[in-house]
C-alpha cells in the first residue's frame, strides 16, 4: 500500500476517535450540568442554618478593582432568617453562589449611602422579586434619605418591571412585589444607639459611627438569643464601635492598610494620575487599620474579628502580613481577613467556626 492511502486511513481513524471523545465529553458535561443545577437550586447552605447566628460574607471588597471580591455586603442568618447589610456590586450573585438565595432575603439594612455600598441593590431587588414571586416590596432600612434611594431604583427599573410582568405573567412576578419599601429612621448620633428592628427574637440596633465627612454613617449590632454580631460599617477608629461591640461574639470591621495604599498613591502620582493619588491619600483618614481594630477588639473583649471592605486589594497571599501589621500580635483571638464566600457560625456556647461555601 502506498504511503498516501495509509496516511489517509490513519487520519480518518484519528478523526473518528476525536468525534467519539467529543461525544463522550458532551455527555459528561451535560450530566455534570444536571447535577450542578440540582445542587445549586437546592440552596444547601441556608437549609443548614435553621438555628443560631451566622455571618456570610457576600462582598468583602471596596471601590478598588478586585476580581475576587464583590462590593460590600454581609448576610446575617438568625434563626433561619436571612438579612443583608449593604449591597455592593456583584453581591447578589455571590449570595446565590453561597447557597443564600436572594429570594429569601427578609430585609436590607444600609450603613450609609456611599455608591459602593448601594450599587448592587437593583440586582438584589430584582432577583428577590423574580425568584420568590414576592407579593410585597423588599424592606430597605436606613437613615433618613433611604426613601430617595428606594424611589430612584423604582424609577430606574420601571421599564424592566413592565417587560418582566408582560413576559412571565403576574403570577410569577406580581407587580405588587417589585422594588423596595423604604424603612427610614432618624440616624443616631456618633456613639448613640437605636433599635431599628425587633421581630421573632431578632433584634437589630443601629449606632452612629465616624465616617466624616460622610453623614449619616452607621454600624449595626445583631442580637439573637445571647449571641451578638457587630458590624462597624465604614468608620475611622472610634470609641463608638468599642462601646457597641462590648462582649460581642464577632466584630465585623472594615479595614485599610495605609502602608499599602501609599504605595498605590505613589504609583498613581508617578504615572500622572494626580486625582487618583489624591483619592489614595484621602481615604486614609476615615477608615481603620488592622492594628487599631485589634485595640478595639481587646477593649471590647470580643470573641473574634472578621476584616472586610479590604483596602487596597490583596492580589498576592504574601501581602496579608503587611496588611495586618502587628494586629495578630495584639489580639490573640480569631483575626481573619475575610474572602467572598466565607461563612462564620456561632455554636451554642458562642464559639466561632469558619468555612468557605462559595461554589465555583
Amino acid at each position: 500500500m502506498k504511503a498516501k492511502p495509509i496516511l489517509a486511513i490513519l487520519a480518518a481513524l484519528s478523526v473518528g476517535g476525536a468525534a467519539v471523545a467529543a461525544l463522550n465529553r458532551d455527555k459528561i458535561a451535560l450530566t455534570l450540568l444536571e447535577r450542578g443545577a440540582n445542587q445549586a437550586l437546592a440552596h444547601p447552605t441556608i437549609e443548614g442554618l435553621k438555628t443560631g447566628l451566622h455571618a456570610g460574607f457576600c462582598g468583602t471588597g471596596s471601590p478598588m478593582p478586585d476580581r475576587d471580591r464583590a462590593g460590600p455586603c454581609l448576610a446575617i442568618v438568625a434563626g433561619g432568617k436571612l438579612f443583608v447589610f449593604d449591597a455592593g456590586e456583584g453581591s447578589a450573585e455571590t449570595l446565590n453562589l453561597m447557597g443564600l438565595p436572594t429570594g429569601q432575603v427578609q430585609a436590607v439594612f444600609l450603613t450609609h449611602f456611599h455608591s459602593d455600598h448601594i450599587d448592587g441593590l437593583g440586582a438584589l431587588g430584582l432577583q428577590r422579586w423574580a425568584s420568590s414571586s414576592a407579593k410585597t416590596p423588599l424592606p430597605l432600612y436606613g437613615p433618613t434619605g433611604v426613601e430617595q434611594i428606594a424611589a430612584g431604583l423604582s424609577q430606574v427599573y420601571a421599564q424592566d418591571r413592565g417587560y418582566r410582568v408582560a413576559h412571565h405573567g403576574a403570577d410569577i412576578v406580581p407587580p405588587s412585589g417589585f422594588g423596595f419599601e423604604a424603612k427610614a429612621f432618624a440616624p443616631p448620633a456618633i456613639g448613640a444607639e437605636a433599635v431599628v428592628y425587633d421581630q421573632d427574637g431578632v433584634k437589630i440596633i443601629a449606632f452612629g459611627v465616624d465616617h466624616r465627612p460622610i453623614e449619616p454613617a452607621l454600624g449595626y449590632r445583631i442580637e439573637y438569643g445571647s449571641q451578638k454580631i457587630v458590624i462597624s460599617g465604614d468608620t475611622k477608629m472610634c470609641d463608638c464601635v468599642t462601646k457597641a461591640a462590648q462582649g460581642a461574639n464577632l466584630l465585623v470591621h472594615e479595614a485599610i492598610a495605609p502602608n499599602l495604599t501609599q504605595i498605590m498613591g505613589k504609583a498613581a502620582k508617578g504615572s500622572g494620575q494626580a486625582g487618583v493619588a489624591q483619592v489614595f491619600h484621602d481615604i486614609e483618614n476615615y477608615h481603620a487599620t488592622p492594628s487599631q481594630i485589634a485595640d478595639i477588639a481587646n477593649s471590647a473583649k470580643v470573641g473574634g474579628v472578621a476584616l472586610t471592605h479590604i483596602v487596597p486589594a490583596l492580589p498576592l497571599k504574601g501581602l496579608e502580613g503587611p496588611f495586618l501589621g502587628d494586629a495578630k500580635q495584639k489580639f490573640k483571638g480569631a483575626f481573619w481577613i475575610m474572602q467572598d464566600g466565607d461563612l462564620v457560625s456561632l455554636n451554642r456556647d458562642g464559639k466561632l467556626s469558619k468555612r468557605h461555601v462559595l461554589r465555583d
